[in-house]
């Protein structure tokens, strides 16, 4: 079996020839692009912070990444509520399943709402969806805030799953579609670090509580939750909506204009801004004509979208079952079993993985255009193959022997092992999900995604405490396997994907001549020349303006 790389031999507005070359399956079916289509079109070379209309629709970009915190928040704040005494009484102790029913009841309702979700996404808009979750995550954190039985936590943490699906499908999106052709891969690769920071307010915030004799030891950690749902409640009517959604419903005039001001100060003829919205109406013209009928069968329905949908499958999948999940949730139980047992120092060292986390992931994120995804997925699953297998013996010297030093050495381990999931788990897999799927699937696509996700944290929320319990350091070789197969399936199927546009990485599945059309025709309705000697002249053309202030 074969597979093509495809080599760029021109820039898209030159005649855009593909050269391939094939290789064999050991090779992996890595596609590479030497340079980005659009960078000649850029005309302002001002550091985007520099450039008002660039920072304010970053700004807007961050209060829809912050999304993500308010996930990242919860997974932390039922890590560190484990070890506040208060709230181990005032929930009667939970363990075993009842613990497991504490912590999946969120993703639980995270399930209930994807049926409904993809609908409101593409039907009403980007942030409508978001909106709506807002409004229901800060109901729902009220009523965790107040609860005074075993029940109503449940039910509040069930509605904040539920409100969490509408905000986090559509977040994601509006970023990657709204955001600067040349920071989209590092802005929608922050979606998912930013997981870390609310995970760390949270981790520092039991820290800082659980000394506080009374329930609000508990209680403030839950309130603090709804706190990014406030401020996107108030602020998101003055996002930008998603200009390849209002392509999609007939409104290019309100998508030209948006595209014309954050990404041109206004110029609705600049060549950049003018391919961009070639290009868009070129992809999602060629999505109606391949299918009138987008269904959720479509994601399956042809060899592209089954290429791209086993990718995301295994990647919401990896993300959960590559033995992390052990440590988002179970931490403590983790700490006991290695015989720690003091509350202070499990906070404390919860606290600092976080932060350590962060920031490798930060690096990892601004480093997928330079680096390629596939060299980060790669180094990634062997990193993490190594320092999990170390931590294995580490913790089976110390449960054999009663090793202080090999207890030490497990916590070392955690820390490298999280170091390697996070240069391409944390950052790349909701940004190489959004930017392989086409936008007629995007939604739904993404839907699918997170609903794996559920589904593998669900098991491992179950799972996980059971199995620790009953098999010790043994179910830790479980997850030597499971990432031996994570390795072999990146290194065949993870495609590269850096520097190019977000309609030329989804066409990427379709094949070559997908790429070449939608490229072409946006090059040609963009009035952009074809040819180098044309392309070496256009510096010195006068290029008309109208200003869309």
């Amino acid at each position: 079996m074969t597979f093509k790389v495809l080599h760029e031999s021109l820039p898209l507005s030159s005649s855009y020839s593909l050269r391939t070359a094939s290789f064999t399956m050991g090779g992996g079916p890595a596609i590479v692009s030497q340079n980005a289509g659009f960078l000649h079109l850029i005309t302002d070379t001002r550091p985007w912070y520099k450039n008002k209309r660039i920072l304010l629709l970053n700004l807007w970009v961050a209060l829809l990444l912050i999304t993500s915190s308010t996930n990242g928040y919860d997974g932390s704040m039922m890590n560190g509520l484990q070890s506040i005494s208060q709230w181990e009484t005032a929930f009667n102790n939970p363990t075993g399943g009842k613990l497991g029913l504490l912590n999946a009841i969120q993703n639980i309702g995270s399930l209930a709402a994807y049926p409904f979700s993809p609908y409101v996404t593409d039907g009403f808009g980007r942030r409508p969806a978001i909106f709506f979750g807002a409004v229901v995550m800060v109901g729902a954190t009220i009523l965790q805030t107040a609860s005074n039985s075993v029940g109503m936590f449940i039910g509040a943490r069930f509605l904040i799953g539920f409100g969490l699906t509408f905000a986090a499908s559509a977040a994601p999106l509006l970023v990657t579609e709204i955001a600067y052709p040349t920071q989209r891969a590092q802005a929608t690769s922050m979606y998912n670090t930013l997981w870390y920071l609310g995970s760390i307010i949270a981790a520092w915030t039991t820290f800082g509580t659980f000394s506080l004799n009374n329930s609000w030891a508990w209680r403030i950690p839950s309130a603090l939750q709804g706190l990014p749902s406030v401020m996107q409640i108030f602020l998101i009517w003055f996002v930008p909506e998603s200009p390849r959604w209002l392509v999609s419903k007939g409104r290019e005039a309100e998508a030209l204009k948006t595209l014309a001001y954050y990404h041109a100060n206004g110029n609705a003829n600049d060549p950049l801004v003018q391919y961009e919205f070639e290009e868009i109406r070129a992809a999602i013209a060629f999505d109606r004509d391949v299918a009138a009928n987008v269904g959720w069968v479509s994601l399956f329905k042809t060899p592209g979208n089954r290429r791209r949908m086993r990718i995301i499958l295994a990647l919401a999948f990896f993300s959960q079952w590559s033995g992390n999940g052990l440590v988002s949730y179970y931490l403590n139980k983790v700490f006991i079993a290695l015989g720690i047992t003091d509350n202070f120092t499990q906070l404390l060292i919860n606290g600092i993985l976080n932060i350590f986390n962060f920031i490798v992931a930060i690096v990892a994120g601004f480093l997928c255009d330079k680096v390629g995804r596939r060299r980060l997925f790669m180094t990634s699953t062997i990193g993490m193959l190594v320092f999990w297998t170390l931590q294995t013996a580490c913790f089976a010297v110390y449960t054999e022997h009663g090793s202080k030093m090999a207890a030490h050495a497990v916590i070392a381990m955690i820390f490298l092992f999280y170091g390697f999931y996070d240069l391409a788990f944390t950052p790349l897999i909701v940004s190489y999900t959004v930017e392989i799927l086409p936008f007629s699937l995007r939604a739904k696509g993404f839907t699918v995604f997170n609903f794996a996700i559920s589904l593998s944290l669900i098991f491992n929320q179950y799972v996980n405490p059971i199995a620790l319990a009953k098999l010790g350091w043994k179910y830790y070789l479980v997850y030597v396997a499971w990432l031996i197969f994570e390795t072999v399936f990146c290194y065949i199927f993870i495609i590269e994907t850096k520097n190019r546009s977000l309609e030329e990485t989804a066409a990427l599945f379709d094949g070559d001549e997908t790429v070449k059309m939608i490229s072409e025709q946006a090059a040609e309705h963009a009035g952009i020349t074809h040819n180098d000697e044309k392309h070496s002249n256009s510096s010195n053309e006068k290029v008309s303006t109208t200003h869309i202030e």
